[in-house]
C-alpha cells in the first residue's frame, strides 16, 4: 500500500496580554496601569513574540489588542503578522474594557486560508470567541480554530459545547487557545464524545508563566492528525507560556502544498 503523503505544520498557541508584562503575582495590581495604557514597553513585547512566531506555519493568539487606546491604537494581529512575515492574518474583536482597552483572538498563517469565520461564544458574561479557518476544500479539508474561554466552569460547559457542534463534522481539526482549565475537566468531555479531537498526549504546564503549574492552554487535534512534539515557550512577558506543537497531516487536507 503506498503510504498517504503528509505534511508537517508547526503550530503555536499563546495568550499575549495584549504586551503587558506579568512576572510576578503582584504584577496584576502593581502593574495594572499596563492593562488600560499605553506606555511600557508593549512593542518590545511584540518584536520577541514576533521572534517566537516566525519559525511556524499557524499560530493562535489570545488577548491581542485589536487597536484600542493601551496599544497605541495599533492592531497587534496585523503588526505581528508584517514583524514575522505571515502573508494572511485574521482576528476577532470581542471584549471592550471601558472604552480605552480591546482584546481579541488572533490567527497568522503561512497557508491562504479557503475561509475564516467568527463566532461569539455563549456564557454569562459575553465577550468571548471562537476564530475558526479552513485550509482544505470539503468537510475533510483541514480546520484550525483559536478560543479563549471563560474563568467559570458553567460558561465554559456552553462553550465548550458549542465549539463541539461547530467541529462536529470535520474529521480533520485543530483547537487551539486559552482554555482556562485542564484537559481532564468534565465540561472538555463534550469535545471528546462529539468531535474527533483528543486529550493531550503529554502535560505541558504553561501558567503561570513564571512558575508554570497549570496545563491551561493547549493544542488538541484530531485522531486523524499525528503529533510529533509540544513545548511551552515564553511569550515575552506574558502570564502565559505558549504552546508549540508539530504535527503531520495529510496533504490532502491543504488545498495547496
Amino acid at each position: 500500500m503506498t503510504p498517504t503523503p503528509t505534511r508537517t505544520l508547526r503550530l503555536l498557541t499563546a495568550n499575549i496580554q495584549a504586551g503587558s508584562t506579568t512576572r510576578r503575582y503582584s504584577d496584576y495590581v502593581t502593574r495594572s496601569w499596563s492593562h488600560a495604557l499605553p506606555a511600557g514597553q508593549k512593542r518590545v513585547s511584540l518584536d520577541a513574540i514576533a521572534r517566537l512566531a516566525r519559525d511556524r506555519d499557524i499560530v493562535g493568539l489570545q488577548e491581542a489588542d485589536p487597536g484600542s487606546l493601551r496599544s497605541g491604537f495599533t492592531n497587534q494581529t496585523h503588526y505581528l503578522a508584517e514583524q514575522a512575515g505571515f502573508g494572511y492574518w485574521s482576528h476577532q474583536p470581542n471584549r471592550r474594557m471601558g472604552g480605552v482597552a480591546s482584546s481579541a483572538n488572533g490567527l497568522l498563517s503561512r497557508l491562504e486560508p479557503v475561509e475564516v469565520r467568527d463566532y461569539a461564544l455563549p456564557g454569562r458574561i459575553g465577550g468571548r470567541g471562537v476564530l475558526l479557518a479552513r485550509f482544505g476544500d470539503g468537510d475533510d479539508g483541514l480546520v484550525v480554530a483559536v478560543a479563549h474561554l471563560s474563568l467559570g466552569a458553567n460558561s465554559r460547559i456552553a462553550q465548550l459545547s458549542f465549539i463541539a457542534e461547530l467541529l462536529s463534522q470535520y474529521p480533520n481539526a485543530v483547537l487551539m487557545g486559552d482554555f482556562n482549565c485542564v484537559a481532564d475537566r468534565p465540561e472538555m468531555q463534550a469535545l471528546y464524545r462529539h468531535t474527533r479531537l483528543q486529550p493531550p498526549g503529554c502535560i505541558v504546564p504553561s501558567f503561570p508563566s513564571w512558575r508554570p503549574e497549570k496545563a491551561i492552554d493547549h493544542i488538541l487535534v484530531s485522531d486523524g492528525l499525528r503529533t510529533l512534539d509540544t513545548e511551552a515557550l515564553p511569550a515575552a512577558h506574558s502570564d502565559h507560556l505558549a504552546v508549540a506543537m508539530n504535527i503531520q497531516v495529510p496533504a490532502h487536507t491543504l488545498r495547496s502544498l
